[in-house]
């Protein structure tokens, strides 16, 4: 499986994004960056990760840190399949 292209394809789907993501690269900024993006689609993206990759996010875990770039999710997502 490759991580970074499901998280892409999670991204394109939770946030509608109609293959937008597709041209995404792992430095693309995601929050503040895309308006679609907001606190209500960070849940949405967290629910569609844990049910798509198997894990569990701990509340502790969540942070903007985790969504300031492509990169950096795909990082977070490693991590947690990696825990």
């Amino acid at each position: 499986m490759n991580i970074k292209n499901e998280v892409l394809s999670i991204l394109d789907e939770v946030l509608s994004l109609k293959g937008r993501a597709a041209g995404f690269t792992l430095d693309t900024p995601l929050l503040g960056a895309i308006p679609e993006l907001d606190s209500m689609a960070v849940v949405a993206l967290i629910t569609t990760l844990e049910e798509r990759f198997g894990f569990m996010v701990d509340d502790d875990e969540i942070d903007g840190a985790a969504f300031v770039s492509v990169a950096t999710l795909v990082d977070f997502v490693q991590g947690k399949l990696a825990g």
